[in-house]
């Protein structure tokens, strides 16, 4: 495989610039603002090695023996979402910052009179919670089926598209959690380890919460698990990334759409029913959706043409997206 500059620049997606970007700028911030040095000499050597398997498979996927590597380079960022969440948790709980957890509490109850967790629990039933946490547990599941309609009728157009905006919207996300660090009801207005009490499922509720409490760093029998939460309340990410999906499902016209919508608005109820979420955060995350659907496509078309300014003019083998990327 031989590598010159041209491959280079072909090579590398909006999506792959996106993602050493980010892990490159989260870097700087562990070793600037980390006070344990264990920490960035984690951090920094972890994103180098990122790096070098990212830019690898990017040449391979221009190699035409290498098909497998093609299809891993169009599908790592799912598995790359979830490995930079996880060091986005790790600079968090090393920054040392207060939570906002008061701040968006308070919020509510001037918008609402109330706190919305406590006020739907007047609705709760096994049958309803059952429903509503495996839909909160679709979260991923909603934007892969996305992602593989459109991969599945090859049109690879708008799967690279939608693999970089929803990356992107992650990555905001992170950013969220990051400046307004927050836990989330369940622990502020709620005992964590009564909710199996308080809201019992029927048959699966309870391994679908310690699979999400796994997900989020708080181990069976932790003594204090709000202390080693992750800080991922403000903005809803799950709120933010399902508009996303219920969007691009309307606008591409998929035949999953039904399903998503459904699956999607049972999704956002659950994050106050389950005591996940403020309805505050709900708020943010539709924010940050709007941002995120603004702004991705000036950023997805402005990589286009940096490479085909850098190619001199050449043409890609992956054609940009163009017009309004439908």
């Amino acid at each position: 495989m031989q590598i010159t500059y041209p491959t280079f620049i072909r090579s590398v997606r909006a999506v792959d610039a996106l993602i050493i970007a980010f892990t490159a700028a989260l870097s700087v911030v562990a070793v600037l603002f980390v006070p344990q040095a264990s920490v960035w000499k984690l951090v920094v050597p972890m994103n180098i090695g990122f790096w070098i398997i990212i830019i690898f498979l990017a040449f391979a996927s221009n190699e035409p023996d290498f098909r497998l590597l093609r299809i891993l380079h169009d599908w790592y960022p799912v598995a790359a979402i979830f490995l930079v969440f996880k060091e986005v948790y790790v600079v968090i709980q090393t920054l040392g910052r207060v939570d906002i957890d008061t701040a968006l509490v308070n919020l509510d109850r001037a918008i609402f009179g109330t706190d919305p967790t406590v006020w739907i629990s007047r609705f709760s039933s096994p049958l309803l919670t059952e429903i509503l946490q495996i839909a909160y547990v679709s979260y991923y599941l909603l934007m892969i089926t996305l992602a593989a309609e459109l991969y599945l009728r090859k049109d690879y157009d708008r799967f690279t598209y939608g693999i970089f905006a929803f990356t992107y919207g992650f990555m905001l996300s992170y950013l969220g959690y990051i400046a307004f660090p927050a836990v989330g009801p369940r622990f502020t207005l709620h005992a964590f380890n009564s909710i199996e009490k308080e809201l019992p499922g029927l048959y699966i509720t309870d391994i679908l919460r310690q699979f999400i409490n796994a997900g989020e760093s708080i181990p069976n029998d932790v003594a204090n698990p709000i202390a080693v939460a992750q800080r991922d309340a403000f903005p809803s990410g799950h709120t933010q990334m399902v508009l996303m999906v219920m969007y691009f499902a309307s606008k591409y016209r998929l035949k999953s759409r039904n399903v998503l919508y459904v699956m999607g608005t049972l999704l956002i109820i659950s994050t106050v029913y389950l005591r996940y979420h403020y309805v505050f955060d709900l708020i943010g995350g539709v924010v940050f959706m709007a941002f995120t659907v603004w702004t991705a496509p000036m950023l997805y078309k402005g990589w286009e043409r940096l490479r085909v300014r850098l190619l001199g003019g050449a043409d890609l083998k992956s054609k940009p997206i163009s017009g309004e990327l439908g």
